[in-house]
């Protein structure tokens, strides 16, 4: 058989096994919408670790991040810089977050804010802000996946089929299990992608370079402006500190803010097993730096590929490596990808329907058929998310990077209802959206930007913030509200 045979047989394989894992754990749950989104709050710290880092690290971990090592070289390392800082935050919202959903059964992030404001218009803002912001990512890892199916067969599996051949599964049992599916997962292709970055990331520079260390030296003779820092932007050109520097504040203080992955402190077993687990996350960003080293070494070993996010189904296929071998790193490829897109999709429908729709509709909806309608959301998700990653075209971290500027807005307003009794809804609601259009303008056109270079979310926060602060100040939240603020302050 040859290699592409061989290797398509081990990805079919890792397929079968991750729908096995995704089907079973949700016979477990309950039916409810509470079983289905927030898997009846039993997670563990072992499940929170591998669903908060395999749900976060994704197609542009296998793909995006050697691809920017590659053609950009230094300008690299934002990720890692982003990832160590990003988890910071939610050691101090996260369990607060935790003990209010157990106590008023919030399900999703903007659950928690609307109550705590008393603002309907808050939740579908932020329902539309979410999945405007998801369907990017989503498209991220529908893309990636596509990508890696593509190069291996040479061609012969389209990225369109590849993208519907692997989101299929995906969606087959988001629909059945919901998140304890996603958890299971995760659980499973997070150490599978761990160890087949560690591998990689050793194995290519070796066989291409005989070390790391010569390795460096080679990029240092032939391409030594992809090791000055920051590295470089898009174009080939310095990539501005202000940018780098922006783009990880940025990033860093979205991290948590991502509806997806804010919305797993519901499902945590306990205040200390939310911490643990923030505090072991560090330890996930190790497998993140083999995976640059996979980017560098395609540097002077094979110079001119293009996309560069196709730099590592590119090696795997040009090199003389075991047929086996290839088939586990692409499933290790594609793990990085299913892994985020699960949970991404999941939340995605849940917060379209429990905070964009519901908040619309005049009475309850009862629970079988929220779920259902969640279940729906979660089909017509796929779809749009499939047929951006069929016409996009931009590489898959300027797709992550754009989607990171909105998710950043909800920052303040989270802190604002958590910590700050005094904080006026309206201010909230005002901060939030003028904060989004603010980054919105300056991500349309960059040339308007007050420092060259400078992401467009850093505009948009000092807008949000400003606005949300001097409102009140000068009116501070009133009766229900203000007591609700108390009430949250004191949890």
């Amino acid at each position: 058989m040859t290699t592409a045979t061989v290797a398509l047989i081990v990805c079919a394989v890792y397929l079968a096994i991750t729908l096995a894992a995704g089907i079973l754990p949700g016979l477990k749950v309950s039916k409810s919408v509470a079983g289905y989104v927030a898997a009846d709050r039993s997670m563990n710290t072992v499940l929170l670790y591998f669903v908060l880092g395999a749900s976060i690290f994704s197609s542009f971990a296998f793909l995006g991040a050697p691809g920017w090592a590659y053609s950009r070289g230094v300008a690299a390392l934002f990720v890692l810089g982003y990832g160590v800082i990003g988890m910071v935050p939610f050691y101090f919202v996260g369990p607060r977050a935790r003990r209010l959903g157990e106590r008023f059964g919030f399900v999703t992030q903007a659950e928690l804010l609307s109550h705590r404001f008393q603002s309907p218009l808050l939740s579908v803002a932020l329902a539309v802000l979410s999945v405007c912001a998801f369907v990017p990512y989503l498209v991220l890892q529908m893309k990636g996946a596509g990508l890696i199916l593509e190069t291996l067969t040479d061609g012969r599996i389209s990225v369109e089929m590849g993208a519907a051949i692997s989101y299929g599964i995906v969606l087959i049992y988001v629909l059945t299990s919901g998140v304890m599916g996603v958890g299971w997962t995760n659980a499973f292709q997070g150490v599978f992608m761990m160890i087949i970055a560690w591998f990689l990331g050793l194995y290519l520079p070796w066989k291409l370079h005989g070390g790391v260390g010569p390795m460096f030296e080679s990029i240092r003779a032939e391409r030594p402006e992809l090791l000055v820092a920051p590295g470089l932007d898009g174009s080939g050109n310095p990539w501005p500190w202000a940018a780098f520097g922006s783009s990880v504040l940025v990033s860093g203080l979205g991290f948590t803010m991502w509806p997806h992955l804010f919305m797993k402190a519901y499902a945590a077993k306990s205040d200390r097993a939310l911490r643990l687990t923030v505090v072991l996350y560090p330890t996930f960003q190790v497998f993140l730096v083999p995976i640059l080293l996979v980017g560098f070494s395609g540097v002077t070993a094979a110079p001119g590929v293009t996309p560069a996010d196709s730099i590592l189904p590119h090696l795997l296929t040009q090199l003389e490596i075991p047929a086996l071998l290839v088939g586990l790193v692409c499933a290790g490829a594609l793990a990085a990808s299913m892994s985020s897109g699960d949970s991404i999709l999941h939340a995605a429908a849940s917060i379209a329907i429990r905070d964009g729709v519901r908040p619309c509709l005049r009475g309850k909806i009862a629970d079988e058929r929220e779920r259902s309608w969640i279940r729906w959301m979660v089909l017509a998700l796929t779809l749009v998310a499939y047929y951006f990653a069929v016409v996009s075209e931009l590489d898959l971290i300027s797709l992550l990077l754009a989607a990171y500027g909105g998710v950043a807005q909800i920052l303040p307003v989270v802190i604002a209802a958590l910590f700050w009794p005094r904080a006026n809804p309206r201010g909230a609601v005002a901060g939030l959206l003028l904060g989004l259009a603010t980054n919105c303008w300056f991500l349309f056109r960059p040339e308007t930007r007050v420092v060259e270079g400078l992401h467009e979310g850093v505009h948009g926060l000092v807008v949000n913030v400003a606005v949300l602060v001097l409102w009140s100040l000068v009116s501070p939240a009133r009766g229900e509200v203000a007591e609700r603020g108390e009430a949250f302050a004191r949890i």
